[in-house]
This record gives structure tokens, sequence and C-alpha cells, in this order.
């Protein structure tokens, strides 16, 4: 007696199924869509011009990506508890006046420094303080912020800018040579602070926290977890970033200008977003953000160099983060299914 034929369901086996899966998993890592648009921009714009592969160019690009990154890494922790800074730019500008114009009048380069340092981290705190104990919309905090510090900017200034000669605050700037190719330190010190934060959010509590804050507060409190001191450091530290990022700024312009960095803060935001990190928090990672500020600068060395007006270097700008959120918040509505 012959046996049914019997007929299963295509398992994953199959070529069809194993390119859905595959594509749903990319879609949902968020480090692989940034890296997939980078490696296009590049080989884009490789091809439009001849100038933008060369290795002078493409260290040219990293030096320009240092301060963005470093100002988008503290983005990041912001905007990964659902909240965001419109002020970081403007906290980076008077952390270099903060240490220019003290050495420029004759005072010590290294203690300058830590008044610059100790002004940014201070100004985050403000910033957490006001979200995390006040309850008051990060958007409106920071947004205020922002006009405030520029004006304080102006008027320490006197609005004007002072020449950095210090070799102490100069020193990101300076790197190793390959040939032609100059790697400055600034490079290596925006790699390992990456690196480090990467460590400190995925493999330690306060990371797990930060992630749990953003995704739903309240199920965070019930677990536990101080939602008030989490958001409270994370602005605390974003406020250091900051002021690193002050420091590494005259590595590449050994300048302190009030009037610099105007879109700083519309740049970090965009790097963070373009990255891969949700607007809605709880979701993204700190490679993503590296992607994404690397896209930022790729763009807009390829776009300069292809002879593409800077207006409409920023529409192509804002028009990415659009798209990025919009497709951020598919794959948000999709998960909840």
């Amino acid at each position: 007696m012959r046996s049914p034929v019997t007929t299963s369901p295509a398992d994953d086996s199959e070529p069809g199924t194993a390119l859905r899966d595959t594509l749903r998993y990319a879609l949902r890592t968020p480090a692989i869509g940034p890296l997939v648009a980078l490696a296009i921009a590049v080989l884009v714009f490789s091809v439009t011009t001849d100038t933008f592969l060369t290795p002078e160019n493409l260290s040219l690009v990293l030096q320009q990506s240092i301060v963005i990154g470093t100002l988008a890494l503290g983005q990041s922790l912001i905007i990964l508890t659902a909240g965001i800074d419109l002020s970081n730019g403007a906290i980076a500008v008077l952390g270099t006046l903060a240490m220019a114009k003290p050495v420029f009048e004759g005072s010590s380069p290294a203690a300058a420094l830590l008044v610059g340092l100790a002004v940014a981290t201070c100004l985050g705190l403000v910033n957490g303080l006001l979200v995390a104990r006040l309850d008051l919309p990060p958007f409106i905090v920071t947004l205020g912020a922002l006009t405030v510090i520029y004006a304080v900017s102006r008027l320490y200034s006197q609005s004007r800018s002072y020449p950095v000669t210090s070799g102490l605050l100069l020193f990101w700037g300076n790197g190793v040579h390959l040939g032609s190719v100059l790697i400055t330190w600034g490079t290596f010190l925006l790699v390992g602070l990456f690196a480090f934060f990467w460590y400190l959010l995925g493999k330690t509590a306060w990371g797990r926290h930060i992630y749990a804050v953003g995704n739903a507060p309240e199920s965070a409190r019930l677990t536990g977890i101080s939602v008030r001191r989490t958001v409270l450091s994370v602005y605390l530290t974003a406020g250091l970033l900051y002021g690193i990022a002050a420091w590494q700024s005259f590595g590449r312009i050994p300048n302190a200008d009030p009037n610099s960095y105007q879109t700083a803060n519309l740049e970090s935001i965009t790097a963070v977003v373009i990255g891969g990190t949700s607007l809605f928090g709880g979701r993204g990672s700190i490679i993503g953000t590296l992607i994404g500020t690397l896209i930022v600068t790729v763009l807009r060395s390829g776009l300069t160099q292809a002879g593409v007006d800077s207006l409409y270097q920023d529409v192509a700008t804002g028009t990415l983060v659009v798209v990025a959120v919009g497709v951020d918040k598919v794959l948000r509505r999709g998960s909840a299914h």
C-alpha cells in the first residue's frame, strides 16, 4: 500500500524565506541600515568626483567628524532616554570660550581647560536637574538653554573671538602621519569614546537602565530603577562630553568664536537619528551614531566637492532626517503588533 503523499509548509531553508528573514533582521538592527547608506554614499561620491576617495580627503572627513561625533555621542545618551538636547552646540561654544579667553589673558592652560570642562559639565547638570527633578519637557528646557547660553557666550567674550596657541589646547589636532595622511589624536579619542560608551550601554547596569527608562519609564520605575537619577546622570555625562568636544574643536580650528557651531545641535541630532536611534527612546546603538556621524560628514564633503550649494546640502540632510524618523515610526508600529 502506497503511503500518502504529504506536503509541508515552506521551512526556513527555502531561499525566499531566508531572504525575508535577512531583510527583517536588517531592518530591525539599528546599525545595519546606516552602514549600507554610508557605503552607498561613499560609492556614489567616489564615482562622481575625482578627489573624494583620496587618502588626504578621507583623513579630512575623519577630522571633520570629531566634534560633531562627540556631541552626537552625548546626544545619543539623552535621546535613548526619550529626551533631546538642543543646547549641546551652545554649551560647547561657551566651553571653548571658557578655555581660550583666560589663556589669551595670561592664565594657565591647564587651569583654563579644567574650567571649560567644568562649565560644560555644570550646564549639562542644570539641564538634567530641570528635566529630572522638575519634570519639565526636555525640548523646552534645552531650547531655553540654547538661547541663554549663546547670549552668555557673547556677553562673556564681548562678541569677539580668541585665537588659541596653547599646545595643551591644540593637542587633539596633532597626530601621526601615514605617508601624506594625518591621523589626529582627536580621531583616536573619538573612537575610544565610542568604544567606551558602547561597553557601558551594552555591558553595565547603567546602560540597561538607560534603555529601560527610554522604552517605558513607568515600568522601569516599578522594577526598582531610579528614573530621575538615571536621567540626571545622562545629562551630566552629556555635559562632560560637550566639554570634551569644545577641547577637540581647537584641533580643527584654533580659535574660540561665540558665533561658531550655530547648527551643531541639529547636525548631532541628524547623526543620531540617521544612525538608527529612535527619537521616541529606548532603541538605538552607539555604533549607529558613529556611522550616522560619518554619513553626515561624508554627505557634506561629497556634495561640496561635487559643487552643490550648501543650501541644497541642508535640504538633503533634512530630508534624510525625516525619512529616518519615518522609517523608525513604521518599525516601532510593526513591532507593537
